[in-house]
């Protein structure tokens, strides 16, 4: 193991003379064993077939009835559950950061809870106030994986807001905020004060009950980002929902993101699939860096196409989202290209993370790092799931850079709706992730050729 890591350095690390491209051939793969591949092969064929996603929930609770809840939960435990879930025990989810770590990865742990925007509505602050405690034990979870965690802050955790406030009170705010001459109110400046002093907030577009909910909720925001020393990645939603979740984001970032915090703590996540999201990272960066406050971004290419294209035609609006694969592509590389310049001008006060499973993405990363002057142990890191695009994070990882791996943890019963949804979520990667197939069918064809031709001598 340790000769394949150092030969894997070898080949993909900076040269010093000039940089020169990772090779993303699935050669990493020697690091890991013919069990994990095979079932990485199969899951990704299954998650690959349309009907599976779109009717998983009703073929779980079929399969439970049919097999068994012991056996239907052991298959999903052999299966999907083990290829993309960290476990459910805190030794469980130990042992899969320590095999991580020895790949050169590392955790980014996601509590897999939110409330979906067509869901029924939840009742009371009790669903939301048990969610934020499941949070704060992820904190002290990702805190104590790491015997040797490296500098303070590298321990990553990403957060849906709708975890935490409701998605009615976000559509709220959202309606508000598109009509600027009512939003003034609205401020992150005073939201982040109500924040910090626990004084009541009142806003005039709320009701009474809204505005209970919005300071509960502000409150709740408040202490899962006191937790300092893990930053907090949040994740974009839909556009129903996105300003208000940017301006909870922005409120956060005026507490938390000065300098003087060693921010920034926390980050807001950007969809290259919107057409407005080149303007809006742009504004934000500058924003930014005019109020002093450190920035950081998680930059994705979008998960939610075909539901926001729904809407846009159920709703007769314009369709928020760019028009073809290649023009989220294009949009994603000047996001980048964006991000990097910024990083490379403010140094520490400006993070980004690459989340990115395309390997073109992840090319023009590496190598505006390099032009750019970006140190691979900087504030760039990239970012891919748990069980997807090992080709690509194990590369990564064995060349020194930052590669963090997205891994839910929690029972079948907690992770396996969540699992359904973001596959539902991510059909384009995850029918997009033949590459990676024929890259493990090749790996496991060279180890099962190669030991039959042993076996002949």
């Amino acid at each position: 193991m340790l000769r394949t890591c150092h030969v894997l350095y070898s080949q993909a690390g900076p040269s010093a003379g000039g940089w020169q491209p990772l090779s993303f051939d699935g050669g990493a793969f020697h690091l890991k064993g013919t069990g994990e591949l095979t079932r990485a092969l199969l899951v990704l064929r299954l998650c690959a077939w349309p009907p599976l996603v779109t009717h998983g929930l009703a073929l779980q609770a079929w399969s439970q009835r049919l097999l068994g809840s012991r056996l239907s939960g052991a298959l999903l435990r052999a299966s999907i559950y083990g290829q993309f879930v960290a476990g459910e025990t805190t030794e469980e989810v130990k042992g899969c950061v320590q095999q991580l770590q020895t790949l050169g990865l590392r955790p980014l742990l996601a509590v897999p809870t939110e409330e979906e925007p067509d869901s029924a509505v939840k009742t009371g602050e009790a669903w939301y106030e048990g969610n934020l405690s499941a949070m704060l034990r992820c904190v002290d979870l990702s805190r104590g994986l790491l015997e040797t965690p490296g500098p303070t802050g590298n321990i990553l955790m990403q957060l849906k807001i709708t975890a935490l406030a409701s998605t009615r009170l976000c559509k709220e705010l959202t309606s508000w905020l598109r009509r600027p001459w009512d939003s003034l109110e609205l401020s992150p400046e005073r939201l982040a004060e109500s924040m910090d002093s626990g004084r009541d907030l009142q806003v005039s577009c709320l009701s009474a009950e809204q505005n209970r909910h919005l300071q509960a909720s502000l409150s709740r925001l408040h202490q899962r980002a006191r937790a300092q020393h893990v930053r907090l990645l949040v994740d974009a939603e839909y556009t129903s929902l996105n300003p208000a979740l940017s301006l909870l984001v922005a409120a956060l970032a005026v507490r938390w993101n000065s300098p003087r915090e060693g921010g920034p703590w926390v980050w807001n996540t950007y969809q290259a699939y919107l057409k407005d999201t080149y303007e809006r990272l742009r504004q934000d960066a500058e924003a930014a860096d005019r109020a002093g406050l450190a920035f950081g971004v998680k930059l994705v290419r979008g998960a939610y196409l075909d539901k926001e294209r729904e809407v846009a035609r159920l709703q007769g609006t314009e369709d928020p989202t760019q028009p073809d694969y290649e023009a989220t592509n294009q949009s994603y590389s000047r996001c980048l290209e964006l991000m990097l310049t910024h990083v490379s001008h403010r140094g520490p006060t400006c993070h980004l993370m690459v989340a990115s499973h395309n390997e073109e993405s992840v090319r023009q990363a590496t190598k505006r790092i390099w032009e750019l002057g970006i140190p691979l142990d900087g504030p760039i890191c990239f970012g891919q799931l748990l069980g997807m695009c090992d080709h690509v994070s194990l590369a990564l990882g064995q060349a020194g850079y930052a590669v963090y791996k997205s891994i839910p943890y929690g029972s079948l019963e907690e992770v396996i709706p969540y699992l359904i949804r973001r596959a539902q979520e991510n059909r384009s990667v995850l029918q997009g992730a033949r590459r990676e197939q024929e890259l493990l069918s090749q790996e496991l064809r060279r180890r099962l050729l190669g030991r039959g031709l042993r076996a002949s001598h």
